[in-house]
Protein backbone atom coordinates (compact mmCIF):
# COMPACT_ATOMS: atom_id res chain seq x y z
CA UNK A 1 0.00 0.00 0.00
CA UNK A 2 1.38 3.80 -0.56
CA UNK A 3 1.28 6.84 1.88
CA UNK A 4 0.75 10.09 -0.16
CA UNK A 5 4.29 11.71 0.61
CA UNK A 6 6.25 9.07 -1.11
CA UNK A 7 5.62 10.42 -4.52
CA UNK A 8 7.86 9.19 -7.67
CA UNK A 9 9.63 11.46 -10.60
CA UNK A 10 6.45 12.39 -12.59
CA UNK A 11 7.00 11.59 -16.40
CA UNK A 12 7.72 14.59 -18.39
CA UNK A 13 5.24 16.27 -20.82
CA UNK A 14 4.86 19.75 -22.44
CA UNK A 15 1.44 21.99 -21.47
CA UNK A 16 0.88 24.24 -23.63
CA UNK A 17 -1.34 27.70 -23.16
CA UNK A 18 -4.09 26.91 -20.88
CA UNK A 19 -7.41 28.98 -21.64
CA UNK A 20 -9.84 29.93 -18.95
CA UNK A 21 -13.43 30.41 -18.37
CA UNK A 22 -15.52 31.11 -15.56
CA UNK A 23 -19.21 30.84 -14.24
CA UNK A 24 -21.39 30.03 -11.39
CA UNK A 25 -22.64 26.47 -12.68
CA UNK A 26 -22.18 22.76 -11.71
CA UNK A 27 -19.06 21.44 -14.17
CA UNK A 28 -18.46 17.98 -16.62
CA UNK A 29 -14.48 17.66 -16.56
CA UNK A 30 -13.47 15.01 -19.33
CA UNK A 31 -10.02 13.44 -19.00
CA UNK A 32 -8.63 11.12 -21.49
CA UNK A 33 -9.54 7.28 -21.22
CA UNK A 34 -7.57 5.08 -18.34
CA UNK A 35 -4.75 3.32 -19.51
CA UNK A 36 -5.03 0.20 -16.98
CA UNK A 37 -3.33 -2.74 -19.21
CA UNK A 38 -0.47 -2.34 -17.23
CA UNK A 39 0.07 -5.04 -14.15
CA UNK A 40 2.91 -3.33 -11.90
CA UNK A 41 2.31 0.28 -10.40
CA UNK A 42 2.52 3.13 -11.97
CA UNK A 43 4.07 6.01 -11.21
CA UNK A 44 2.40 8.97 -9.74
CA UNK A 45 1.78 11.73 -12.39
CA UNK A 46 1.87 15.43 -11.77
CA UNK A 47 -0.46 16.97 -10.04
CA UNK A 48 -2.75 19.63 -12.44
CA UNK A 49 -2.31 22.84 -10.50
CA UNK A 50 -3.94 26.47 -10.87
CA UNK A 51 -7.69 26.94 -12.27
CA UNK A 52 -8.48 30.10 -11.37
CA UNK A 53 -12.24 29.74 -12.22
CA UNK A 54 -15.06 30.37 -9.33
CA UNK A 55 -17.91 28.64 -8.89
CA UNK A 56 -21.17 28.87 -6.85
CA UNK A 57 -22.19 25.27 -6.21
CA UNK A 58 -21.14 22.73 -8.42
CA UNK A 59 -21.56 18.97 -9.49
CA UNK A 60 -18.47 18.04 -12.02
CA UNK A 61 -18.25 15.53 -14.88
CA UNK A 62 -15.37 13.41 -14.93
CA UNK A 63 -15.51 11.72 -18.85
CA UNK A 64 -13.16 9.07 -19.69
CA UNK A 65 -13.39 9.02 -24.06
CA UNK A 66 -11.46 7.27 -26.53
CA UNK A 67 -8.13 8.66 -26.62
CA UNK A 68 -8.56 10.20 -29.95
CA UNK A 69 -11.67 11.86 -28.61
CA UNK A 70 -12.01 15.67 -27.66
CA UNK A 71 -12.77 16.21 -23.84
CA UNK A 72 -14.86 18.62 -23.15
CA UNK A 73 -16.66 20.59 -20.19
CA UNK A 74 -20.03 21.12 -18.97
CA UNK A 75 -21.44 23.10 -15.85
CA UNK A 76 -24.78 23.80 -14.00
CA UNK A 77 -25.71 25.99 -11.07
CA UNK A 78 -28.68 26.43 -8.78
CA UNK A 79 -30.33 30.03 -9.20
CA UNK A 80 -29.42 31.23 -5.66
CA UNK A 81 -26.09 31.52 -4.18
CA UNK A 82 -27.33 29.98 -0.76
CA UNK A 83 -29.32 26.95 -2.30
CA UNK A 84 -26.39 24.79 -1.92
CA UNK A 85 -26.27 21.38 -3.69
CA UNK A 86 -26.76 18.27 -1.35
CA UNK A 87 -27.69 14.84 -2.81
CA UNK A 88 -26.97 13.60 -6.44
CA UNK A 89 -27.97 10.20 -8.22
CA UNK A 90 -27.67 9.36 -12.11
CA UNK A 91 -30.91 6.81 -13.38
CA UNK A 92 -29.37 3.51 -14.66
CA UNK A 93 -31.43 3.23 -17.49
CA UNK A 94 -31.59 6.61 -18.94
CA UNK A 95 -28.44 8.54 -17.73
CA UNK A 96 -30.94 11.32 -16.63
CA UNK A 97 -29.14 13.36 -13.57
CA UNK A 98 -31.27 14.24 -10.43
CA UNK A 99 -29.78 16.82 -8.43
CA UNK A 100 -31.34 17.83 -4.72
CA UNK A 101 -30.79 21.05 -3.05
CA UNK A 102 -31.98 23.42 -0.88
CA UNK A 103 -35.31 24.61 -2.15
CA UNK A 104 -35.09 22.98 -5.37
CA UNK A 105 -34.45 19.39 -7.39
CA UNK A 106 -33.41 19.31 -10.99
CA UNK A 107 -33.89 17.35 -13.56
CA UNK A 108 -30.96 17.53 -15.74
CA UNK A 109 -29.41 15.71 -18.95
CA UNK A 110 -26.31 13.80 -18.79
CA UNK A 111 -24.22 16.78 -20.00
CA UNK A 112 -25.73 18.87 -17.49
CA UNK A 113 -28.74 20.62 -19.46
CA UNK A 114 -31.34 21.26 -17.30
CA UNK A 115 -34.72 20.33 -18.18
CA UNK A 116 -36.93 20.73 -14.80
CA UNK A 117 -36.28 22.72 -11.70
CA UNK A 118 -39.10 21.70 -8.94
CA UNK A 119 -39.49 24.02 -5.94
CA UNK A 120 -39.41 22.56 -2.58
CA UNK A 121 -38.89 25.54 -0.41
CA UNK A 122 -38.01 28.09 0.92
CA UNK A 123 -41.78 27.68 3.28
CA UNK A 124 -43.21 29.21 6.77
CA UNK A 125 -42.80 26.60 9.32
CA UNK A 126 -41.30 25.96 12.46
CA UNK A 127 -39.28 22.99 13.83
CA UNK A 128 -41.27 23.39 16.82
CA UNK A 129 -44.47 22.82 15.21
CA UNK A 130 -45.21 18.86 15.92
CA UNK A 131 -47.66 17.67 13.54
CA UNK A 132 -46.65 20.33 10.86
CA UNK A 133 -48.37 23.23 10.52
CA UNK A 134 -49.82 21.53 7.15
CA UNK A 135 -51.88 19.19 9.07
CA UNK A 136 -53.08 21.44 11.61
CA UNK A 137 -52.30 25.47 13.14
CA UNK A 138 -49.68 26.00 15.00
CA UNK A 139 -49.14 28.41 17.63
CA UNK A 140 -45.16 29.14 17.24
CA UNK A 141 -43.64 31.81 15.67
CA UNK A 142 -43.46 31.01 11.72
CA UNK A 143 -40.28 32.41 9.90
CA UNK A 144 -39.59 31.64 6.19
CA UNK A 145 -37.52 28.54 6.45
CA UNK A 146 -35.26 26.84 4.02
CA UNK A 147 -35.42 23.19 3.23
CA UNK A 148 -32.53 20.94 2.97
CA UNK A 149 -32.87 17.84 0.76
CA UNK A 150 -31.81 14.46 2.57
CA UNK A 151 -32.79 11.99 0.57
CA UNK A 152 -33.06 11.48 -3.13
CA UNK A 153 -33.98 7.87 -4.45
CA UNK A 154 -34.92 6.61 -8.00
CA UNK A 155 -37.83 3.83 -7.10
CA UNK A 156 -36.94 2.19 -10.63
CA UNK A 157 -40.02 -0.20 -10.65
CA UNK A 158 -42.94 2.62 -10.15
CA UNK A 159 -40.75 5.20 -12.55
CA UNK A 160 -40.96 7.79 -9.42
CA UNK A 161 -37.81 9.57 -7.27
CA UNK A 162 -38.30 9.82 -3.31
CA UNK A 163 -37.23 13.02 -2.27
CA UNK A 164 -37.02 14.03 1.34
CA UNK A 165 -36.42 17.75 2.76
CA UNK A 166 -35.99 18.96 6.27
CA UNK A 167 -39.35 21.09 6.30
CA UNK A 168 -42.46 20.41 8.22
CA UNK A 169 -40.81 17.34 10.49
CA UNK A 170 -39.09 16.43 7.39
CA UNK A 171 -41.79 14.77 4.82
CA UNK A 172 -41.42 13.31 1.50
CA UNK A 173 -42.49 14.12 -1.89
CA UNK A 174 -42.79 11.23 -4.62
CA UNK A 175 -42.27 12.92 -8.17
CA UNK A 176 -42.46 11.34 -11.79
CA UNK A 177 -39.44 10.87 -13.05
CA UNK A 178 -39.76 12.63 -16.08
CA UNK A 179 -41.40 16.10 -15.41
CA UNK A 180 -40.60 16.10 -11.61
CA UNK A 181 -44.85 16.62 -10.99
CA UNK A 182 -45.99 15.81 -7.60
CA UNK A 183 -47.02 12.17 -7.42
CA UNK A 184 -48.29 12.60 -3.39
CA UNK A 185 -46.92 14.14 -0.58
CA UNK A 186 -47.60 12.18 2.37
CA UNK A 187 -47.72 14.23 5.66
CA UNK A 188 -50.96 13.47 7.43
CA UNK A 189 -49.14 10.96 10.23
CA UNK A 190 -47.30 10.57 12.20
CA UNK A 191 -44.88 8.11 10.29
CA UNK A 192 -44.55 10.54 7.38
CA UNK A 193 -42.48 12.35 9.39
CA UNK A 194 -38.96 11.53 9.11
CA UNK A 195 -36.89 13.83 11.17
CA UNK A 196 -36.86 17.75 11.19
CA UNK A 197 -32.80 17.48 11.06
CA UNK A 198 -31.81 20.40 8.71
CA UNK A 199 -28.76 19.03 7.82
CA UNK A 200 -27.72 16.88 4.88
CA UNK A 201 -25.53 13.47 5.41
CA UNK A 202 -27.19 12.15 8.39
CA UNK A 203 -30.04 10.58 6.90
CA UNK A 204 -29.92 7.56 4.16
CA UNK A 205 -32.34 5.48 2.63
CA UNK A 206 -32.62 1.84 0.55
CA UNK A 207 -35.53 0.70 -1.65
CA UNK A 208 -35.56 -2.95 -1.80
CA UNK A 209 -38.64 -4.87 -3.71
CA UNK A 210 -39.57 -8.64 -4.45
CA UNK A 211 -41.15 -9.64 -7.68
CA UNK A 212 -44.75 -8.98 -7.58
CA UNK A 213 -45.05 -7.30 -3.88
CA UNK A 214 -44.90 -3.73 -2.99
CA UNK A 215 -42.00 -1.99 -2.37
CA UNK A 216 -40.04 -1.18 1.10
CA UNK A 217 -37.99 1.59 2.44
CA UNK A 218 -35.32 1.12 4.61
CA UNK A 219 -34.00 4.46 5.56
CA UNK A 220 -31.89 5.59 8.76
CA UNK A 221 -31.56 8.98 10.38
CA UNK A 222 -29.96 11.19 12.91
CA UNK A 223 -32.70 12.22 15.54
CA UNK A 224 -31.45 15.67 17.02
CA UNK A 225 -32.66 14.34 20.44
CA UNK A 226 -36.55 13.97 18.82
CA UNK A 227 -36.32 10.20 19.66
CA UNK A 228 -40.14 10.56 20.32
CA UNK A 229 -41.04 11.97 17.35
CA UNK A 230 -38.55 9.70 15.32
CA UNK A 231 -37.36 6.27 14.82
CA UNK A 232 -33.38 6.30 14.13
CA UNK A 233 -33.75 3.23 12.01
CA UNK A 234 -37.31 1.95 10.12
CA UNK A 235 -38.95 -0.15 7.28
CA UNK A 236 -41.66 1.88 5.64
CA UNK A 237 -44.48 0.42 3.00
CA UNK A 238 -43.86 1.66 -0.96
CA UNK A 239 -47.10 0.70 -2.78
CA UNK A 240 -47.67 0.94 -6.33
CA UNK A 241 -50.58 3.08 -5.70
CA UNK A 242 -49.14 6.26 -4.96
CA UNK A 243 -52.04 7.69 -3.40
CA UNK A 244 -52.07 4.23 -1.40
CA UNK A 245 -53.12 5.42 2.35
CA UNK A 246 -50.39 2.98 3.33
CA UNK A 247 -47.76 5.29 1.77
CA UNK A 248 -44.62 5.21 3.74
CA UNK A 249 -46.59 3.53 6.52
CA UNK A 250 -43.90 1.13 9.14
CA UNK A 251 -44.01 -2.28 7.64
CA UNK A 252 -45.31 -3.42 10.54
CA UNK A 253 -46.75 -1.42 13.98
CA UNK A 254 -48.19 -2.81 16.46
CA UNK A 255 -48.12 -2.97 20.66
CA UNK A 256 -45.21 -5.56 21.00
CA UNK A 257 -42.81 -5.31 17.57
CA UNK A 258 -42.39 -2.93 14.93
CA UNK A 259 -40.47 -2.21 12.13
CA UNK A 260 -38.24 0.36 13.41
CA UNK A 261 -35.58 0.89 16.10
CA UNK A 262 -35.89 3.93 18.46
CA UNK A 263 -33.18 5.94 20.61
CA UNK A 264 -34.12 5.17 24.25
CA UNK A 265 -34.44 8.39 26.20
CA UNK A 266 -31.83 6.48 28.90
CA UNK A 267 -29.26 7.00 26.47
CA UNK A 268 -29.84 10.56 25.62
CA UNK A 269 -29.92 11.16 29.50
CA UNK A 270 -26.51 9.99 29.91
CA UNK A 271 -25.09 11.01 26.82
CA UNK A 272 -26.75 13.98 25.87
CA UNK A 273 -25.08 14.27 22.46
CA UNK A 274 -26.17 11.38 21.19
CA UNK A 275 -27.16 10.37 17.76
CA UNK A 276 -26.55 8.02 15.03
CA UNK A 277 -25.37 9.71 11.43
CA UNK A 278 -26.41 7.24 8.39
CA UNK A 279 -23.28 7.79 6.04
CA UNK A 280 -24.30 5.11 3.55
CA UNK A 281 -27.02 2.12 2.82
CA UNK A 282 -27.28 -0.71 0.22
CA UNK A 283 -28.96 -4.29 -0.42
CA UNK A 284 -26.92 -7.16 -1.35
CA UNK A 285 -27.86 -10.76 -1.45
CA UNK A 286 -31.13 -10.69 0.84
CA UNK A 287 -29.51 -8.02 3.44
CA UNK A 288 -29.41 -4.65 3.79
CA UNK A 289 -26.73 -2.66 5.31
CA UNK A 290 -26.05 0.87 6.77
CA UNK A 291 -23.20 2.44 7.72
CA UNK A 292 -23.22 4.55 10.48
CA UNK A 293 -21.09 6.74 13.16
CA UNK A 294 -21.93 7.36 16.58
CA UNK A 295 -21.12 7.57 19.98
CA UNK A 296 -20.17 5.11 21.84
CA UNK A 297 -21.77 4.73 25.04
CA UNK A 298 -19.76 3.40 28.11
CA UNK A 299 -22.24 1.36 30.81
CA UNK A 300 -23.23 3.38 33.57
CA UNK A 301 -20.80 6.60 32.31
CA UNK A 302 -22.65 9.89 31.96
CA UNK A 303 -21.04 12.09 28.92
CA UNK A 304 -22.29 15.87 29.11
CA UNK A 305 -19.51 17.46 26.48
CA UNK A 306 -19.65 16.61 22.82
CA UNK A 307 -16.06 17.13 23.36
CA UNK A 308 -15.29 14.40 25.60
CA UNK A 309 -17.01 12.06 23.24
CA UNK A 310 -15.75 9.12 21.40
CA UNK A 311 -17.18 7.99 18.08
CA UNK A 312 -17.40 4.21 16.62
CA UNK A 313 -18.38 3.60 12.78
CA UNK A 314 -20.61 0.82 12.73
CA UNK A 315 -21.97 -1.78 9.98
CA UNK A 316 -25.63 -2.27 10.37
CA UNK A 317 -27.17 -5.59 9.18
CA UNK A 318 -31.15 -6.50 8.16
CA UNK A 319 -32.51 -8.82 6.62
CA UNK A 320 -34.95 -7.35 3.74
CA UNK A 321 -37.72 -9.46 4.70
CA UNK A 322 -37.40 -8.90 8.43
CA UNK A 323 -40.39 -6.72 9.77
CA UNK A 324 -39.76 -7.52 13.67
CA UNK A 325 -36.07 -6.41 13.27
CA UNK A 326 -35.19 -9.37 14.47
CA UNK A 327 -32.22 -10.13 12.64
CA UNK A 328 -31.00 -6.56 13.51
CA UNK A 329 -27.02 -7.06 13.85
CA UNK A 330 -23.88 -4.27 14.53
CA UNK A 331 -20.77 -4.28 14.67
CA UNK A 332 -17.74 -2.00 15.01
CA UNK A 333 -15.28 -0.89 11.35
CA UNK A 334 -12.58 0.40 10.05
CA UNK A 335 -8.95 -0.49 9.13
CA UNK A 336 -5.22 0.14 10.66
CA UNK A 337 -2.18 0.87 8.79
CA UNK A 338 1.20 1.09 10.95
CA UNK A 339 -0.30 0.80 14.35
CA UNK A 340 -2.88 4.06 13.18
CA UNK A 341 -6.80 3.31 13.68
CA UNK A 342 -9.19 4.83 11.21
CA UNK A 343 -12.23 4.52 12.73
CA UNK A 344 -14.50 7.53 11.08
CA UNK A 345 -16.27 7.18 8.11
CA UNK A 346 -16.38 9.29 6.11
CA UNK A 347 -17.54 7.82 2.48
CA UNK A 348 -18.09 4.80 0.98
CA UNK A 349 -19.42 2.72 -2.05
CA UNK A 350 -20.50 -0.69 -3.11
CA UNK A 351 -18.65 -2.14 -6.24
CA UNK A 352 -17.38 -5.42 -8.28
CA UNK A 353 -13.76 -5.90 -8.02
CA UNK A 354 -11.15 -5.92 -10.72
CA UNK A 355 -9.49 -9.38 -11.34
CA UNK A 356 -6.69 -8.70 -8.89
CA UNK A 357 -8.35 -7.74 -6.04
CA UNK A 358 -10.86 -10.11 -6.18
CA UNK A 359 -8.13 -12.85 -5.70
CA UNK A 360 -6.41 -11.10 -3.30
CA UNK A 361 -10.08 -11.19 -1.58
CA UNK A 362 -10.11 -14.88 -2.45
CA UNK A 363 -13.82 -13.89 -3.93
CA UNK A 364 -15.04 -13.82 -7.61
CA UNK A 365 -15.11 -11.11 -9.80
CA UNK A 366 -19.36 -11.17 -9.55
CA UNK A 367 -18.81 -10.55 -5.59
CA UNK A 368 -19.48 -7.14 -4.01
CA UNK A 369 -17.20 -5.08 -2.13
CA UNK A 370 -17.15 -1.94 -0.05
CA UNK A 371 -15.02 0.87 -0.16
CA UNK A 372 -14.71 2.95 2.52
CA UNK A 373 -13.42 6.26 3.89
CA UNK A 374 -12.14 6.85 7.36
CA UNK A 375 -10.97 9.04 8.99
CA UNK A 376 -7.62 8.66 11.90
CA UNK A 377 -8.85 8.06 15.28
CA UNK A 378 -12.43 8.58 17.10
CA UNK A 379 -12.50 11.82 18.49
CA UNK A 380 -14.26 15.35 16.59
CA UNK A 381 -16.63 13.20 14.50
CA UNK A 382 -17.91 16.95 13.01
CA UNK A 383 -14.24 18.28 12.62
CA UNK A 384 -12.08 14.90 11.47
CA UNK A 385 -8.45 15.22 11.32
CA UNK A 386 -7.13 15.01 7.45
CA UNK A 387 -5.07 11.84 8.09
CA UNK A 388 -7.53 9.22 6.18
CA UNK A 389 -7.23 5.53 4.46
CA UNK A 390 -8.84 3.97 1.40
CA UNK A 391 -9.87 0.93 2.90
CA UNK A 392 -12.15 -2.60 1.05
CA UNK A 393 -14.24 -4.48 2.67
CA UNK A 394 -15.64 -7.75 1.02
CA UNK A 395 -19.12 -8.01 1.61
CA UNK A 396 -18.75 -11.89 2.33
CA UNK A 397 -15.96 -11.20 5.11
CA UNK A 398 -18.61 -8.88 6.55
CA UNK A 399 -21.00 -11.83 6.51
CA UNK A 400 -18.37 -14.17 7.90
CA UNK A 401 -17.90 -12.00 10.82
CA UNK A 402 -21.28 -11.28 12.08
CA UNK A 403 -22.88 -15.02 11.09
CA UNK A 404 -19.47 -15.84 13.99
CA UNK A 405 -21.01 -13.32 15.83
CA UNK A 406 -24.46 -15.01 15.93
CA UNK A 407 -23.40 -18.38 16.52
CA UNK A 408 -20.74 -17.44 19.66
CA UNK A 409 -23.82 -15.31 20.92
CA UNK A 410 -26.45 -18.63 20.34
CA UNK A 411 -23.78 -20.49 22.06
CA UNK A 412 -24.41 -18.41 24.99
CA UNK A 413 -20.85 -16.72 25.58
CA UNK A 414 -20.63 -12.52 26.19
CA UNK A 415 -23.55 -10.43 25.89
CA UNK A 416 -25.47 -9.03 23.29
CA UNK A 417 -22.90 -5.45 23.58
CA UNK A 418 -25.64 -2.82 22.41
CA UNK A 419 -25.34 -0.74 25.48
CA UNK A 420 -26.46 2.17 23.55
CA UNK A 421 -30.02 0.46 22.82
CA UNK A 422 -30.60 -2.34 25.78
CA UNK A 423 -29.52 -0.16 28.30
CA UNK A 424 -27.35 -2.57 30.17
CA UNK A 425 -25.55 -5.85 29.56
CA UNK A 426 -27.57 -9.00 28.52
CA UNK A 427 -26.28 -11.92 28.81
CA UNK A 428 -26.56 -14.11 25.62
CA UNK A 429 -28.92 -16.79 25.47
CA UNK A 430 -27.37 -20.47 24.62
CA UNK A 431 -29.88 -21.80 22.52
CA UNK A 432 -29.47 -25.24 19.88
CA UNK A 433 -30.43 -23.08 16.52
CA UNK A 434 -28.38 -23.37 13.38
CA UNK A 435 -27.12 -20.67 11.80
CA UNK A 436 -26.45 -20.53 8.22
CA UNK A 437 -25.66 -17.57 5.57
CA UNK A 438 -29.06 -16.90 5.65
CA UNK A 439 -30.06 -16.95 9.51
CA UNK A 440 -32.75 -13.72 10.18
CA UNK A 441 -33.17 -14.16 13.77
CA UNK A 442 -35.54 -14.88 16.66
CA UNK A 443 -36.84 -13.39 19.31
CA UNK A 444 -33.84 -14.32 21.35
CA UNK A 445 -30.10 -12.52 21.45
CA UNK A 446 -31.69 -9.85 19.47
CA UNK A 447 -30.38 -6.95 18.78
CA UNK A 448 -26.95 -7.76 18.63
CA UNK A 449 -23.85 -5.88 18.46
CA UNK A 450 -20.29 -6.69 18.86
CA UNK A 451 -16.99 -4.65 20.10
CA UNK A 452 -14.62 -6.91 18.19
CA UNK A 453 -14.52 -4.72 15.04
CA UNK A 454 -14.79 -5.86 11.13
CA UNK A 455 -10.99 -5.03 9.36
CA UNK A 456 -10.57 -4.27 6.17
CA UNK A 457 -7.66 -3.60 3.57
CA UNK A 458 -6.21 -0.77 3.86
CA UNK A 459 -5.71 0.60 0.16
CA UNK A 460 -4.19 3.72 0.75
CA UNK A 461 -3.67 6.66 3.36
CA UNK A 462 -2.91 10.24 3.51
CA UNK A 463 -1.65 12.21 5.79
CA UNK A 464 -2.56 15.53 4.34
CA UNK A 465 -6.09 16.73 2.48
CA UNK A 466 -8.63 14.66 3.90
CA UNK A 467 -10.25 12.15 1.43
CA UNK A 468 -13.87 13.08 1.30
CA UNK A 469 -16.19 10.74 -1.32
CA UNK A 470 -15.14 7.52 -3.39
CA UNK A 471 -16.32 5.46 -6.16
CA UNK A 472 -15.31 2.43 -7.91
CA UNK A 473 -15.79 0.72 -11.18
CA UNK A 474 -14.19 -1.85 -13.32
CA UNK A 475 -11.86 -1.45 -16.32
CA UNK A 476 -10.02 -4.02 -18.28
CA UNK A 477 -10.10 -6.01 -14.82
CA UNK A 478 -8.85 -3.47 -12.84
CA UNK A 479 -10.20 -1.95 -9.79
CA UNK A 480 -10.09 1.81 -10.32
CA UNK A 481 -11.12 4.16 -7.50
CA UNK A 482 -11.84 7.92 -7.40
CA UNK A 483 -11.45 9.81 -4.20
CA UNK A 484 -12.41 13.21 -3.53
CA UNK A 485 -10.33 15.63 -1.21
CA UNK A 486 -10.97 18.14 1.07
CA UNK A 487 -9.73 20.95 -0.93
CA UNK A 488 -11.39 19.61 -4.32
CA UNK A 489 -8.82 17.05 -5.47
CA UNK A 490 -9.80 13.87 -7.23
CA UNK A 491 -7.49 11.32 -7.06
CA UNK A 492 -7.39 7.98 -9.26
CA UNK A 493 -6.03 5.03 -7.23
CA UNK A 494 -5.77 1.41 -8.73
CA UNK A 495 -6.69 -0.81 -5.89
CA UNK A 496 -4.82 -4.10 -6.56
CA UNK A 497 -4.70 -5.70 -2.81
CA UNK A 498 -1.49 -6.91 -1.15
CA UNK A 499 1.36 -6.15 -1.51
CA UNK A 500 0.91 -3.06 -3.87
CA UNK A 501 -2.26 -2.13 -1.95
CA UNK A 502 -3.62 0.95 -3.87
CA UNK A 503 -1.15 2.85 -6.03
CA UNK A 504 -2.02 6.68 -6.94
CA UNK A 505 -1.60 7.55 -10.45
CA UNK A 506 -3.32 10.68 -10.96
CA UNK A 507 -4.61 13.55 -9.09
CA UNK A 508 -6.80 16.78 -10.75
CA UNK A 509 -7.14 19.91 -9.10
CA UNK A 510 -11.06 20.14 -9.75
CA UNK A 511 -11.97 22.49 -7.55
CA UNK A 512 -9.30 25.34 -7.04
CA UNK A 513 -11.46 26.90 -4.45
CA UNK A 514 -10.39 24.50 -2.14
CA UNK A 515 -14.38 23.14 -1.71
CA UNK A 516 -14.51 19.92 -0.65
CA UNK A 517 -16.29 17.48 -3.15
CA UNK A 518 -19.04 15.99 -1.69
CA UNK A 519 -20.05 12.15 -0.97
CA UNK A 520 -22.25 11.50 -3.97
CA UNK A 521 -20.16 10.42 -6.78
CA UNK A 522 -21.84 8.61 -9.28
CA UNK A 523 -21.16 7.34 -12.76
CA UNK A 524 -23.07 7.78 -16.11
CA UNK A 525 -24.30 4.50 -17.47
CA UNK A 526 -21.79 3.99 -19.81
CA UNK A 527 -18.87 4.79 -16.88
CA UNK A 528 -17.12 6.96 -19.19
CA UNK A 529 -18.72 9.93 -17.48
CA UNK A 530 -18.17 10.63 -13.51
CA UNK A 531 -20.56 13.17 -11.80
CA UNK A 532 -18.74 15.32 -9.07
CA UNK A 533 -20.75 17.25 -6.69
CA UNK A 534 -19.43 20.67 -4.16
CA UNK A 535 -21.79 22.24 -2.40
CA UNK A 536 -20.06 25.84 -2.66
CA UNK A 537 -17.36 26.77 -5.02
CA UNK A 538 -15.58 25.01 -8.18
CA UNK A 539 -12.77 26.01 -10.47
CA UNK A 540 -12.01 24.10 -13.79
CA UNK A 541 -9.41 25.09 -16.67
CA UNK A 542 -9.01 23.85 -19.74
CA UNK A 543 -5.81 22.17 -19.46
CA UNK A 544 -4.35 21.74 -23.14
CA UNK A 545 -1.82 19.12 -22.36
CA UNK A 546 -1.35 16.27 -19.39
CA UNK A 547 1.21 13.82 -20.35
CA UNK A 548 2.14 10.66 -18.12
CA UNK A 549 3.93 7.64 -18.36
CA UNK A 550 2.34 4.25 -18.04
CA UNK A 551 4.05 1.21 -17.82
CA UNK A 552 4.34 -1.85 -20.35
CA UNK A 553 5.49 -4.75 -19.17
CA UNK A 554 7.13 -6.37 -22.65
CA UNK A 555 8.94 -3.10 -23.19
CA UNK A 556 9.71 -0.41 -20.49
CA UNK A 557 8.35 3.20 -19.61
CA UNK A 558 7.34 4.34 -22.58
CA UNK A 559 4.04 5.20 -24.16
CA UNK A 560 2.62 8.69 -23.10
CA UNK A 561 -1.27 9.72 -23.77
CA UNK A 562 -2.32 13.76 -23.51
CA UNK A 563 -5.56 14.67 -21.45
CA UNK A 564 -6.75 18.02 -23.22
CA UNK A 565 -9.92 19.55 -21.56
CA UNK A 566 -12.59 22.06 -22.73
CA UNK A 567 -15.44 24.45 -21.79
CA UNK A 568 -18.45 24.31 -23.62
CA UNK A 569 -21.80 25.22 -23.01
CA UNK A 570 -24.94 23.01 -22.49
CA UNK A 571 -26.68 21.29 -25.02
CA UNK A 572 -29.00 18.74 -25.15
CA UNK A 573 -27.90 15.30 -24.96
Amino acid sequence: MKEEGSQQEPCKGQARKAEYASAHRLCLLVPARLRMEQRRPWPRAAEVDGWPVVLLSAVCVLLAPPAAGMPQFSTFHSENRDWTFNHLTVHRGTGAVYVGAINRVYKLTGNLTIQVAHKTGPEEDNKSCYPPLIVQPCSEVLTLTNNVNKLLIIDYSENRLLACGSLYQGVCKLLRLDDLFILVEPSHKKEHYLSSVNKTGTMYGVIVRSEGEDGKLFIGTAVDGKQDYFPTLSSRKLPRDPESSAMLDYELHSDFVSSLIKIPSDTLALVAHFDIFYIYGFASGGFVYFLTVQPETPEGVAINSAGDLFYTSRIVRLCKDDPKFHSYVSLPFGCTRAGVEYRLLQAAYLAKPGDSLAQAFNISGQDDVLFAIFSKGQKQYHHPPDDSALCAFPIRAINLQIKERLQSCYQGEGNLELNWLLGKDVQCTKAPVPIDDNFCGLDINQPLGGSIPVEGLTLYTTSRDRMTSVASYVYNGYSVVFVGTKSGKLKKIRADGPPHGGVQYEMVSVLKDGSPILRDMAFSIDQRYLYIMSERQASVRRRESDSFCGFDQHKRWQHQRSRREKLFPSTDD
